[in-house]
């Protein structure tokens, strides 16, 4: 891997503030292209962070089938509009921002109010029409993360109306790579990569390349930091501590369970998680029809969804 090289051959901005960026890895040897293209494609899209608007309160609306008197669109246009917005951010903590207007006007991204920390990538980004002299107020909940959220994955208090929406962190929206042979004048072979970037404006192509090569660098570096086979009965796994109290109120719907599973659990008055948290695994077992294998669903299910353990 000698003289290996990397190199930016493209870089534009394209429609709607998104970037476009192209690069060279050369030098490579045989099989070494797939390897380095499939890691960076997989960091690029999966391990970025970014951050986008979580949730919003609409003075006057309680769920996201309501509609706005003098509002062009509906709550569910609206929402979707909102997702439309890239932000960056000069922070990872959670931020809030405010929108009032009166009307008549059209609402565009620029019109929100923001920190100093958030700035909106796309402020000509369209958001709705109002058509009457109505005074519209709106507050925005800005999350940095990774990956993406479900709304219907969140569960808070809804004492407050915020209305949820799905939260795609990404800021990198695709990438594609293609391998070369390279020939030299002794007939060896060697490889290259041609990487192709899209992000959403949020952080240049050359920002986000470089991002998720340190991401790899850290991840094993800290595989060979802990390599120590001499110390290897040191190690203990040990179960994560989770709150549970968020969860408490969540219906046990909410799980998808199988029919039988959630029949026996509804005959028994188990109508929620916090319910089913009081049996212990001996006991929910001793429910009518409840066996082994409803059992090892429910366990299985609260784990994966909610990262709860029963012991």
């Amino acid at each position: 891997m000698n003289n290996i090289s990397i190199k930016c051959l493209k870089s534009e901005k394209i429609e709607s503030g998104a970037h476009y960026g192209q690069f060279l890895i050369d030098t490579l040897r045989p099989g070494q292209g797939i390897t380095i293209g499939n890691q960076l494609r997989r960091v690029l899209l999966n391990d970025l962070s970014g951050v986008a608007i979580s949730a919003v309160r609409i003075a006057g609306v309680s769920h996201e089938f309501s509609t706005i008197p003098g509002v062009r669109e509906d709550i569910l246009e609206i929402l979707l509009n909102l997702k439309g917005i890239v932000l960056k951010s000069k922070t990872q903590t959670s931020e809030f921002g405010r929108l009032k207007i009166q009307g008549p006007a059209v609402v565009t991204a620029d019109l929100i109010e923001l920190s100093s920390n958030l700035e909106i990538v796309n402020p000509n980004h369209y958001i709705m029409t109002i058509s009457t002299s109505n005074i519209l107020e709106i507050e925005f909940k800005f999350e940095y993360g990774t990956g993406y959220k479900l709304a219907s994955q969140v569960f808070l208090e809804k004492s407050e109306n915020y209305l949820q929406l799905d939260t795609i962190f990404m800021p990198v929206q695709k990438v594609d790579f293609k391998i070369e042979n390279v020939y030299d004048n002794s007939n060896n072979i060697t490889e290259r990569v041609i990487l192709d970037i899209w992000t959403n404006g949020s952080i240049s192509p050359n920002e986000a390349l470089t991002s998720a090569a340190q991401i790899t660098i850290d991840l094993f570096t800290l595989l060979v930091e802990n390599n120590d086979t001499n110390k290897t009965s040191k190690f203990k796994l040990t179960p994560r501590s989770i709150n549970i109290e968020p969860y408490t109120n969540i219906a046990i719907e909410e799980l998808q369970l199988s029919v039988r599973a959630y029949n026996c659990l509804k005959k028994a008055h188990i109508n929620t998680v916090g319910d089913l948290l009081k049996y212990s695994p001996e006991k929910l077992q001793e429910l009518k029809n409840f066996g082994q294998k409803s059992a090892d669903e429910v366990f299985s299910t609260l784990k994966n969804k909610l990262g709860i353990i029963l012991k």
